[in-house]
């Protein structure tokens, strides 16, 4: 099952639950049940080594990393291996483990929306993972925010082993015939749209700390200036460890290797309409995200409180006279525990920036200047992405769920051809129809 139908069904399952919760909080605009935790910051990390080095991190500044042990909230649809929110004893920080992968991350952040347990119209969530690099534009323990989210394998693909003539990618966009148009049929997850000036508050927040470094790494880094080309392509790969701003692609597949990378800095491209650099790999991050735009419609959280940070742990291709096996399992680039901790310094002063910030800045939200949220326009605006509102007049087949035609008629689209149906949907979801 695709992961947009996984988060249809497991929203529609939960639409009473909601509907129940909203009426609970329905008291003159607030909640009173004194058990429920309204945290002004959640962590969302996806796997154990992530979510362990913030709770043993105690040793900085903010020292608040062996607090968020005081307080243990079992919520009911977390993933039975992580089955705890861990949260300091005020609950105005807290961590949860999602799992791994596109379904586990869709179902524990769902859960933690629709769960009464907490107040979370006032939460920034921050991110926090490590990630496959992109040479050309990070390197190994880079921390890097994160501006658009893009799941790259949510298309057609054909074995590069049976490629036709002149396709330098076996990936082809839903609804088109070829890599490099642009999908016609939109399924409403391909991008996320994050608020831009809270991003840049994060990265001035984690800026204050230092990136570390292994002797490993520096050494391995050297690598890709194997060769004149590869030492102007690879520039960025090839400098020391810092707080960058560039974007995250999701695919539950963990690739390795020029082409596959190539082809996805493409489909970056593409699917932002230019505006996107692939700098970080992800396995969840555009399902954490659809979660949570549709917990954002239902008013259960402001979107434009989410940070996405990924820290640098391995490059996503070979260096030159490498092949894209030894990438994968074979070579040790020395990055794991330095960018897992790089997740955390630079992490740890943004949230707390924003603790220390509450009253002045962040209480109030900060308000997302660009269009934030999905394809559809679903949170309200006009996406600078995507089939956007201009108006043409080619068809589109829309699908269901398992693939099945449902009907086919002439949908408004883009005079340029770009997609059709993300558009129709995003003004009946804003009352344009």
């Amino acid at each position: 099952m695709k992961v947009t139908g996984f988060i249809t069904v497991f929203w529609a399952a939960g639409v009473c639950m909601a509907s129940s919760l909203i009426s609970m909080r329905e008291d003159n605009g607030g909640i009173h049940d004194r058990d429920t935790t309204k945290p002004k910051v959640f962590i969302i990390a996806l796997f154990p080594p992530e979510r362990d080095t913030w709770l043993n991190s105690s040793n900085t500044a903010s020292g608040f990393g062996s607090h968020l042990l005081e307080k243990n909230i079992t919520v009911p649809g977390f993933s039975p291996l992580y089955p705890d929110a861990h949260c300091k004893n005020d609950g105005s920080v807290c961590l949860l483990t999602t799992g791994e992968s596109e379904i586990n991350a869709a179902a524990t952040i769902s859960a933690l929306l629709l769960s009464p347990l907490f107040d979370l119209r006032k939460t920034y969530f921050l991110i926090s993972g490590i990630a496959g690099v992109n040479p050309k534009q990070a390197t190994l323990n880079d921390v890097a925010f994160s501006k658009y989210a893009v799941q790259v394998a949510l298309q057609y693909e054909i074995d590069a082993r049976e490629l036709p003539s002149g396709y330098a990618s076996g990936y082809i966009p839903q609804g088109s015939h070829f890599p490099d148009d642009y999908p016609s049929s939109i399924y409403g997850t391909e991008v996320f749209e994050l608020n831009e000036a809270l991003r840049d508050m994060a990265v001035k927040l984690a800026s204050r700390a230092k990136m570390i470094d292994t002797n490993v790494t520096a050494a391995y880094r050297k690598q890709y200036a194997g060769n004149q080309t590869a030492a102007s392509l690879y520039t960025k790969g090839l400098r020391s460890p810092s707080v960058i701003k560039c974007d995250v692609v999701t695919s539950d597949v963990y690739f390795s290797g020029q082409l596959l990378a190539e082809a996805f800095e493409k489909t970056t491209k593409l699917f932002t309409n230019g505006s996107g650099t692939y700098c970080m790999t992800a396995q969840e991050d555009n399902a954490i995200l659809g979660a949570m735009v549709r917990g954002a419609k239902a008013k259960l959280i402001d979107f434009a409180r989410v940070i996405v940070m990924r820290a640098g742990t391995n490059f996503d291709r070979p260096p030159p006279g490498s092949d894209c096996l030894d990438n994968l399992f074979s070579t040790s680039q020395g990055a794991f525990q330095s960018s897992l901790y790089n997740l955390f310094l630079a992490g740890s002063q943004v949230v707390d920036g924003i603790m220390k910030g509450w009253g002045c800045t962040f209480e109030n939200g900060v308000k997302a200047e660009n269009y934030i949220g999905d394809i559809f326009g679903t949170l309200g605006g006009t996406p600078d992405f995507g089939p956007g509102s201009d108006f043409g007049d080619n068809p589109v087949q829309t699908r269901a769920i398992g693939g099945r035609a449902v009907h086919s008629e002439s949908v408004a689209g883009r005079k340029d051809g770009k997609g059709k149906w993300g558009a129709m949907v995003a003004r009946t979801a804003n009352g344009n129809a």
